[in-house]
């Protein structure tokens, strides 16, 4: 399965005839791409599930219609095993951004977060998975792909924040106040921490 969101409403694409979901459910062959991005960005429906008879296939041409970027980020817990969140554009997210030339995924990730946090003694601990979005820029429909990893850190000096980047604060919560950001996050920021408690 695959899940990509819009201003947090998911397009699912499965090749599964029994996805529970609520969504509206159609087959891939008969979708225009177009048509369910303008009823997604609009507001007249809240998701959509498409079958696939054939996955990877239906992926693969669903992402030849956009320009795909890659970015990667990290799920930063430090000794107190409190997790690292960002502030920025009125929501709670984790530290992520674009990959540089030359660089590996796994590279930009640990750069990503010490940049826009300010955190050093980073250790990446493992791959967590994937996550699809897509954004418009200069009437451009762009699909985002951000690699996540677990990380830990020992550090315990003050964070800095990257101001010049929108990031207003940076900080380590508790479980508590971690699950109440959560309430205030993107759906893939959801899927993150879902993924890391699953595993």
């Amino acid at each position: 399965m695959y899940k990509v969101f819009i201003n947090d409403k998911p397009i699912i694409l499965t090749d599964s005839l029994f996805l529970e979901s609520g969504f509206d459910f159609q087959n891939y062959k008969n979708t225009i791409i177009s048509e369910i991005i303008h009823k997604l960005r609009k507001g007249s429906i809240k998701g959509i599930v498409l079958f696939c008879m054939n996955l990877q296939e239906s992926w693969n041409n669903f992402k030849s219609h956009f320009k795909v970027t890659t970015a990667a980020g990290g799920l930063v817990m430090n000794e107190k095993k409190e997790f690292l969140f960002i502030y920025r554009g009125n929501k709670w997210d984790l530290p992520k951004g674009g990959i540089e030339q030359g660089e590996s995924i796994k590279e930009a990730a640990l750069r990503e977060v010490n940049e826009e946090c300010g955190v050093s003694k980073l250790v990446l601990k493992k791959f967590l998975l994937k996550t699809y979005h897509i954004f418009f820029q200069k009437n451009q429909e762009i699909l985002k792909e951000t690699h996540w990893f677990l990380m830990n850190t020992t550090m315990k000096e003050k964070l800095s924040p990257q101001l010049e980047e929108g990031i207003s604060i940076a900080e380590f919560k508790n479980s508590a106040d971690s699950i109440k950001a959560l309430e205030n996050t993107y759906r893939n920021i959801q899927l993150v921490f879902g993924n890391y408690h699953k595993k």
